[in-house]
């Protein structure tokens, strides 16, 4: 049924039909009702791509630049179309609602989902999340707003409570959300794990019922996260339409029908549940995407590519260019250091992961660009598990990059095992997921798993593999056992929390040998850790391996070839396994022996540029020293394109830091809080997050908020500040201009301070930006319109209301927080409160 009237419906739904559909039927998908021909939807992770639904057999997908890099783009019409992006994605693995974007907050650098959110501003992160959400929901995908809210840290995710002001709370946490929902409307919201002031955000009447639906006046439908629901009774009354995933776990049939029988719980609130999970099945009907429908790889064409590689170039942001270092030229001689140049930081960890179509690396991208293969060497590990095997093998079935694997019903020590129904052919062997496909040809509660490939390897080395599992497992090479994580096993937090650690193993490979990898997995029964009840999937195994390097020598080695040439690029950074879901990070170091590398490889040839991977910010000891630095985020399938475009000027670097880098971790506004004290974090620093810290504090940091260079310069003039009170408007105009040689790229920020402020309030605040393309010589006006309440007012606790104060203003208009190029003063006569969006 493509259309439905949702009231009728409800009036021909049994009681046990009703509440079907107040969980997931899955996973993934919604309960459906055949007699009434209503379907069921698909939901998808998305932060930065569309995973779809396989677990065992993942669909490869588009994995765009994470949420920080597509926030320093600062622009809005390419943010709207990487979700038009997203949306198609999420119509080829048919899926009706992606579970994204991600739009909490940055209060410490160190947050293990941070690279997945935009940014440490709340402007910022609500028009670039409304961009998303408006680009996705253009191809009747709908979009899921999460996580509803101060899901900011992942210690004691789903226990802990954030313990922080009213004002805060409006100002900061909530704000992002407010504007998505008043710009996009979302059709969709996901509550976060933790609780806010005492209550489970899942459960609470203030935020979801009072707050979300009447206050905000927002109708889409709200669903928990994955295991994110605690109660029963509360979370139906006030607001929590759908428990994820399915099956239920709180609102079973035998519990809801018997509070409803017995008028503990109201009929009308059942129903009010069941027509919020409606909406959302009737807009997926509506789409034209299938039930249930096939997954496919057609997204993967030359367009997808290029569009990747324009938002991966525009994410990148040039922090230092001392001496015209940059851009490259063709004839430079380079030699390319560092452990993340010949690795694809596609992204970070967790939910936010996903197989891509392809991969580039930062070598791979300056060969193509450079014309030739310049000399290499790793420098250091920057590792946390060991990288993937399966893409350094060969498939032994199809002859084709890759791994095999096979699935069977018993255990390898069985006589005369057959496989079973179906194989699987695997590009990427990074966190591999299994669920028993019980309704094709398997029996019993154990999946049994063998994985084939062919290894070769570069040069006479000992090497290290490892083996990482939910389940058991064992890695064999020509048939010797190397890795055991079966005998003694250890919890390692891995697998968002209920992962072994890494056993490692050791041995000695010679160059042109052929060695046959094989690794024997089984799922859950056995596994001598714990149960994870709240894991999505009934097994999970990652192997990986790497050659075992003396750090010292490796050092030496790339300070020798750093002096043989004329230029270095040193490609650095953190990976998916360091920047995860799950866990914080301890602190900001670069992973391992990075700094040590970098210092001595800029000592051996001055004239080297770093290129920074990571998601969030990092410490940067040496950087009096460095000429040039590229902060380039986790960037996607074409991150190692996008890298060396930069590079080597075929793009013009027009990103913009939309998170503070600090000069040390310590100095961040939430170092003393950004943890679960037996249960508790206290929001400490209330307003004052990022750039409003340290401005108010008149603290130095390594780069401030909104900053980028330029292989071009601009020249900022004219402002001009119009206000219209009784249309709540603000007009702010200016001209710019390209002064230099070439055509590029600047964003045009806009700040506000109050002059005499009733209440401490930040030295200025974002409420406008727009990215301007010049080409060299020429002038452009620019004009943002603005609403004025939006830009100016506070949240009044004692009002219990948002304030906007008569009082003189500042308009502050830059190239970033730190470079204010204009200012001009204006006055608003007339004070008001108000509420809503």
């Amino acid at each position: 049924m493509s259309d439905f009237d949702i009231e009728e419906v409800l009036s021909q739904l049994t009681i046990e039909e009703k509440i079907d559909f107040l969980a997931g039927y899955d996973n993934w998908h919604t309960a459906a009702v055949p007699r009434l021909n209503i379907p069921s939807i698909r939901v998808s992770d998305g932060p930065n791509g569309v995973r779809g639904v396989n677990s065992t057999e993942q669909t490869p997908g588009a994995i765009l630049p994470n949420g920080t890099g597509i926030a320093s783009t600062f622009n809005k019409d390419l943010i709207y179309k990487a979700g038009e992006l997203m949306g198609e994605e999420a119509v080829h693995k048919s899926v009706h609602v992606i579970l994204g974007p991600t739009t909490n907050m940055h209060r410490g650098p160190n947050g293990g989902r941070g690279f997945e959110s935009f940014s440490e501003d709340p402007y910022l992160a609500g028009m670039v999340t409304s961009e998303i959400i408006k680009g996705i929901q253009s191809k009747k995908v709908a979009a899921t707003l999460k996580h509803f809210v101060c899901n900011d840290l992942e210690d004691d995710r789903y226990g802990v409570d954030a313990v922080v002001t009213e004002r805060a709370l409006r100002e900061i946490y909530l704000e992002p959300f407010r504007l998505a929902l008043k710009n996009s409307d979302p059709k969709a919201l996901m509550t976060s794990y933790n609780r806010v002031n005492g209550e489970h955000v899942s459960n609470s009447k203030k935020l979801i019922k009072g707050l979300l639906k009447e206050e905000w006046g927002w109708q889409g439908t709200v669903m928990s996260d994955w295991f994110g629901t605690y109660t029963n009774k509360e979370s139906i009354e006030n607001g929590l339409d759908l428990e994820m995933p399915g099956p239920a776990r709180f609102r079973t049939v035998e519990t809801v029908s018997h509070q409803v029988g017995t008028r503990e719980l109201h009929v009308n609130d059942l129903n009010d549940r069941v027509r919020g999970v409606l909406k959302l099945v009737k807009h997926g009907a509506e789409s034209g995407i299938p039930s249930r429908g096939p997954e496919d790889t057609k997204n993967n064409t030359p367009e997808t590519s290029s569009f990747l590689r324009k938002l991966g170039g525009e994410s990148i942001v040039l922090l230092k260019n001392e001496g015209g270092l940059l851009p490259l030229q063709a004839q430079d001689k380079i030699a390319v250091i560092g452990p993340n140049a010949k690795f694809s930081a596609t992204t970070g960890g967790g939910s936010a992961s996903l197989t891509p179509y392809y991969t580039t690396t930062p070598y791979n991208g300056i060969s193509q660009r450079a014309g030739y293969d310049p000399v290499y060497t790793v420098g250091c590990h920057a590792h946390k598990s060991l990288p993937g095997l399966a893409e350094h093998c060969i498939n032994p079935v199809t002859g084709l990059q890759g791994v095999h694997a096979y699935l069977y019903n018993e255990a390898p020590e069985t006589a005369n095992r057959k496989p079973a129904f179906k194989e699987f052919n695997f590009f990427n062997s990074t966190n591999q997921f299994y669920d028993i496909p019980r309704d094709e040809g398997f029996q019993g509660k154990t999946l049994y798993v063998d994985i084939v490939g062919v290894l070769e390897v570069d040069e006479d080395a000992e090497y290290d593999f490892g083996l990482t599992v939910v389940g058991v497992g064992q890695l064999f090479i020509d048939g010797q056992l190397v890795v055991d994580n079966k005998t003694d096993q250890k919890a390692g937090g891995t697998f968002y929390g209920y992962g072994s650690v890494e056993e490692l193993g050791k041995i000695s490979l010679k160059k042109g040998h052929k060695y046959d990898i094989k690794v024997q997995f089984h799922t859950g029964p056995g596994y001598k850790i714990n149960d994870p009840v709240n894991l999505t999937s009934e097994g999970v195994a990652s192997y990986g391996f790497s050659k075992i390097i003396d750090k010292d020598q490796e050092i030496a080695r790339a300070v020798e070839l750093a002096e043989s040439v004329e230029k270095v690029v040193l490609v650095i950074g953190t990976n998916g396994d360091w920047e995860t879901e799950s866990t914080d990070r301890e602190n900001i170091t670069l992973p391992r022996a990075t700094d040590e590398l970098v210092a001595a490889v800029l000592k051996a040839n001055p004239n080297t540029i770093i290129v920074n991977q990571s998601g969030t910010p990092c410490e940067f000891p040496w950087i009096q020293d460095a000429k040039a630095v590229m902060q380039a985020w986790f960037g996607g399938c074409e991150l190692g394109n996008a890298i060396a475009d930069v590079l080597y000027g075929a793009v013009n670097p027009s990103g913009k830091l939309s998170l503070t880098f600090p000069k040390k971790f310590e100095d961040n506004p939430a170092y003393l809080n950004f943890r679960s004290d037996k249960g508790r974090v206290l929001y400490g620093e209330d307003i004052f997050i990022g750039y409003r810290y340290y401005e108010k504090l008149q603290k130095q940091v390594l780069f401030p908020f909104g900053y980028g260079l330029s292989y071009t310069r601009f020249k900022f003039d004219g402002l001009s500040v119009s206000v219209d009170e009784a249309a709540d408007k603000i007009s702010v105009s200016l001209q710019l201009k390209n002064i230099g040689q070439r055509q590029g790229m600047e964003v045009v920020q806009v700040y506000f301070a109050a002059k005499n402020p009733d209440i401490i309030r930040p030295v200025k605040e974002l409420k406008g930006f727009e990215k301007v393309d010049l080409q060299p010589g020429e002038t452009r006006d620019v004009v943002l319109d603005l609403i004025l309440k939006d830009s100016l007012s506070y949240f009044d606790e004692y009002e219990n209301m948002w304030s906007l104060k008569a009082d003189e203003y500042d308009v502050l208009v830059g190239s970033s927080s730190d470079d204010i190029e204009l200012r001009e003063t204006f006055s608003i006569t007339n004070s008001k409160l108000w509420k809503g969006l």
